[in-house]
């Protein structure tokens, strides 16, 4: 079994809204780990993993939500591809950072985990 199998199958064994948490959770850390040079490997990883995370949770929850995780992941998708080229330009960092916080702030409330 490799890395991604074992975090699909522990990923999947969430409730949605823990889900919904986890990806939340890895979109705030793009924000903080972006202005450190040395963290280029960890965010794209992060990124990476948050595709995945949108993949295995949209199916199952409702179409409104899931249109808008999809949306989020193209764009996370078009961070990834051009990454190596915006990591060097300092105001694409902070939006990419910006916006990676407004998409988590959205996520967490529609987790319902903020009460």
């Amino acid at each position: 079994m490799n890395d991604l199998t074992r975090i699909k199958n522990r990923f999947l064994k969430d409730p949605i809204n823990v889900r919904l948490g986890g990806l939340a959770s890895n979109l705030s850390r793009i924000k903080s780990f972006i202005s450190q040079d040395d963290n280029y490997e960890a965010v794209k990883s992060i990124l990476e993993e948050s595709k995945f995370f949108i993949e295995w949770t949209a199916q199952e929850i409702n179409s409104e939500s899931a249109a808008v995780l999809i949306q989020y992941q193209i764009q996370l998708a078009l961070w990834q591809q051009n990454l190596k080229k915006l990591w060097s330009i300092q105001d694409e960092r902070r939006k990419i950072a910006s916006e990676a916080y407004f998409m988590s702030q959205k996520i967490l409330k529609m987790s319902g985990l903020l009460g």
